[in-house]
């Protein structure tokens, strides 16, 4: 018998109880997402301020790694959340060359705001209606690991042999998936899959990071800045 079936035939006061937690969790992960979000909205900043140049896509990959692991190896203590926050402090740094180089273009400031305003109400309908109305989307999980990682090998493609086109194909892709993984870890939290509120904080925001950046490549080429 799977621990699903357990739960399904478990008194009703279990259900409450991890009713009770799952609720706690996904406050405690919107309240440190929306800290961690301004946060990087900082760094961004600063990037922006101090006109920083654009770090090797190899510095970049291998500091988000290299963050990445720190955060899951501390994720069950207090140094988790600082590791959070220089994970996404240093992500946002790295946006700000890039919104600087788009700001620069005759309708950058129309591209940003919009690629940010997309980025707002898509989150903010999935996520809800993940919550409202409590599906459970686990069964998406499989689905979206391979598609990230045929993305993410896309897209590397992309860029080392400079093909406009497949980059462009895998912005599209990857606004898809990262619309799939925001009902799925939203899922993940309310159902009791994902009980650890450092991580679910860190998979929503790489989710909202690349649908941003996905959707500021998009309506770059659409307005031709790009």
């Amino acid at each position: 018998m799977t621990q699903r079936d357990i739960l399904t035939k478990a008194p009703i006061t279990l259900t409450q109880e991890q009713a009770t937690v799952g609720n706690k969790v996904l406050r405690n992960t919107y309240l440190l997402l929306s800290m961690t979000l301004l946060f990087s909205g900082l760094t961004a900043g600063i990037a922006m301020a101090t006109n920083a140049a654009p770090l090797h896509w190899l510095i970049t990959l291998g500091g988000y790694f290299g963050l990445l692991f720190v955060v899951t190896h501390l994720r069950n203590s207090i140094w988790g959340l600082a590791a959070v926050f220089a994970l996404t402090g240093f992500l946002g740094y790295t946006l700000g060359p890039i919104l600087n180089a788009y700001l620069s273009l005759p309708n950058g400031s129309q591209v940003v705001m919009t690629a940010l305003g997309g980025t707002g109400v898509i989150f903010l309908a999935l996520s809800g209606y993940a919550v409202v109305s409590r599906k459970d989307f686990s069964f998406m999980g499989g689905f979206l690991m391979v598609g990230i990682l045929v993305a993410f090998l896309a897209s590397l493609g992309a860029m080392l042999f400079s093909i406009p086109a497949l980059s462009l194909a895998v912005s599209g892709m990857f606004i898809l998936l990262m619309s799939g993984m925001i009902l799925w870890q939203t899922s993940e939290i309310i159902h009791g899959g994902e009980t650890n509120y450092i991580m679910a904080t860190v998979t929503l925001y790489i989710t909202i990071f690349n649908l941003f950046l996905s959707l500021l490549q998009i309506l770059g080429v659409m307005s031709g800045d790009d």
